[in-house]
């Protein structure tokens, strides 16, 4: 009785030491992708998941719609409670690093990635290839009726025509302040509107120019026309993810598998993409497959 006691305790020291290793590599063999509440940000982080979980033996825990935004995964970051997010050049120059708006895409690029590395040890990937950034739509009827193709043209008949948008773009000096500046636009009026309405009311009488985002899933439905800014005002926001440099020294497998996205999505895909789960509803881990399977990347 006593060999066999002995013998149990023997076992369950090793289930106990089995256990503990286990789940110790677990831990260390897992990455955590963070995003923000939005649609495009949930795509993303579907993505990133199903590269690094296709192309390495890491797993991945997903912590997304993250409320706040970059004020709470930014934080959550630089603390390691979360290893990798997407994230948005004119987002970490401007909010996180609070400088001033540089305009050319390339050198603002460089500047942020270099700033993150050097202040904060994280690592910007290569770009995807899409730039979420401000626009300025009309109506395709006005457009035609005027002949507008950039925000140059608009300006010469602004003076015709009702400009709306959100009341934080009407009261920023990088939003509507310094767009009617740079263009010298000046509007035969301007109305406040909710965000999430102002599709609706470019279809209205009453409004001839909206703001959009350059990736709204919504624009590949909407009766607009996007106005080329000429002038390059709006900072650009191209995606691109952000990793721990720690996670990537831990994990050097990542850096190969991160890059698989660069320069892999325009702009017209990822409206399209937008619209497949904002519009049709699909899931966004469904869309996310479906896209990497037609570029080759799974």
């Amino acid at each position: 009785m006593r060999r066999n006691n002995v013998r149990r305790l023997i076992l369950a020291v090793v289930l106990v030491a089995v256990l503990v290793t286990g789940c110790t590599k677990n831990t260390e063999d897992t990455v955590v992708i963070a995003s923000k509440p939005v649609t495009e940000q949930f795509i993303l982080a579907q993505m990133l998941t199903l590269l690094i979980e296709n192309h390495t033996d890491l797993s991945v825990k997903q912590t997304l719609g993250i409320g706040g935004g970059t004020s709470n995964i930014h934080p959550a970051l630089l603390a390691g409670e979360i290893d990798l997010y997407p994230e948005y050049t004119g987002t970490g120059w401007l909010f996180v690093l609070k400088q001033d708006p540089i305009r050319d895409p390339g050198e603002l690029y460089e500047q942020v990635r270099q700033a993150y590395h050097e202040q904060m040890q994280v690592h910007w990937s290569g770009l995807y290839g899409f730039n979420n950034t401000y626009g300025v739509a009309v109506a395709e009827a006005v457009a035609e009726e005027y002949q507008l193709k950039s925000i140059s043209d608009l300006a010469q008949v602004s003076g015709q025509l009702v400009f709306a948008a959100n009341p934080d773009f009407l009261e920023r000096d990088d939003g509507f302040v310094g767009l009617t500046e740079t263009y010298g636009l000046q509007f035969k009026g301007i109305k406040e509107i909710d965000i999430g309405l102002r599709y609706e009311a470019v279809k209205s009488e009453g409004v001839d120019v909206i703001t959009v985002f350059s990736t709204d899933g919504r624009l590949k439905e909407e009766p607009v026309v996007v106005l080329e800014d000429d002038a390059s005002y709006f900072t650009s926001y191209h995606a691109a993810t952000l990793i721990r440099e720690e996670t990537l020294e831990e994990h050097p497998e990542l850096s190969a598998v991160l890059e698989r996205l660069t320069s892999a999505i325009s702009n017209e895909e990822m409206i399209a993409l937008n619209y497949q789960v904002e519009i049709e509803k699909q899931d966004p881990e469904v869309v996310a497959r479906a896209f990497l399977e037609s570029k080759g990347l799974l």
